[in-house]
């Protein structure tokens, strides 16, 4: 891989992607509106780039939605059932295996690309030894709302707690570097990846409008151990805004939302091990939340209060990602003896 990512790949590793798929699962009719505008603006951006491929509509279990999908379809939009497990994971596993191009996109159904997107994230595959990557997230709030206190941001614009909400998180890279794993609202693959790493873990990840997730994070250390000189890189310049539902703008979802992190965090450790699975998590915990929860903790004085929400939120969904770590890791080992039959 080139040593400064930063830059264009050059010599013999060079080579410009040919066909990609962009796939897009959905689930619920009420991202209808982001949906439509998603697919299009991706399917735009595909034909501009000139590569053979098709946006794919992965509906999950949800023949209402699936009837109303019909309308995306076109020369460049194709749309079907999800034929796994329900979730996201089957979802997009269903995708993978009706794809035969060189990438596989993967862009949420209520994620809108902005302008550059797709070449952004696929132009660091010109280097053959990239295999994934991933893009930026910016919070797109509902009308009339603003930042909640429950998610504080740095000056930087973007906030500590803002993977909650599935979008870029302060102490993530600000330019093209080298990461363990992307995020699941904006990622691209190299096909090849699932022929040895194997597929998205359909006991993992987000089944509805319940919060589990780390589906992706797995993957993504399970592909560096089949491959690992290969590069993990995020673009932060390939941007998607995420519409952010009025409910995740509560104290009840962020309290919810992590302590569901927690719980899929420890089924990751399991499956993987426990470095692997926690050696960006330690960074985070150790420098990016405290100076976050200071900065929230001083700015009280000048915010009339804010700042002692903000501080609030920080430590609260620290605590909550971790009890749910525990409980998660005490489920697994309880599940473990029941099923090997060893007495408690």
């Amino acid at each position: 891989m080139s040593e400064d990512p930063s830059e264009s790949p050059a010599g013999d590793n060079v080579h410009d992607l040919e066909s990609v798929t962009v796939v897009v699962c959905a689930y619920t009719l009420d991202r209808w509106t982001d949906l439509h505008d998603g697919v299009l603006e991706a399917a735009r951006q595909l034909e501009a780039s000139g590569r053979a491929g098709r946006v794919l509509v992965v509906v999950d279990h949800n023949d209402d939605l699936l009837t109303k999908a019909g309308e995306l379809s076109g020369p460049l939009v194709d749309v079907v059932a999800n034929t796994r497990r329900r979730g996201l994971s089957g979802g997009r596993n269903t995708a993978i295996g009706l794809v035969d191009t060189e990438v596989i996109v993967f862009l949420d159904d209520d994620a809108t690309p902005e302008a550059g997107w797709l070449e952004h994230l696929l132009f660091p595959f010109r280097d053959q030894e990239v295999l994934i990557t991933g893009g930026a997230a910016t919070p797109r709030w509902p009308d009339d709302a603003t930042r909640p206190v429950s998610l504080p941001a740095a000056r930087s614009g973007r906030g500590e707690l803002d993977w909650v909400v599935g979008c870029t998180y302060e102490g993530q890279p600000t330019t093209l570097a080298p990461v363990r794993n992307v995020m699941g609202c904006n990622m691209a693959f190299r096909t090849s990846v699932f022929d040895t790493a194997g597929l998205f873990g359909e006991d993992l990840g987000r089944v509805g409008r319940v919060p589990y997730g780390c589906e992706e994070t797995e993957l993504c250390i399970r592909a560096t151990r089949h491959h690992p000189d290969a590069g993990i890189l995020f673009e932060p310049r390939s941007r998607v805004r995420h519409h952010v539902s009025p409910d995740r703008l509560t104290w009840s979802y962020l309290w919810r939302r992590s302590y569901a992190e927690g719980i899929s965090k420890s089924a990751v450790s399991e499956r993987t091990s426990r470095q692997a699975s926690l050696s960006t998590e330690m960074s985070y915990a150790t420098h990016i939340l405290p100076r976050g929860f200071l900065r929230e903790l001083l700015s009280a004085p000048r915010t009339r209060g804010r700042g002692l929400g903000g501080a609030f939120a920080i430590a609260s969904a620290f605590a909550m990602t971790g009890i749910g770590y525990v409980v998660g890791h005490f489920a697994i080992r309880r599940n473990r003896r029941k099923q090997e039959g060893t007495p408690r």
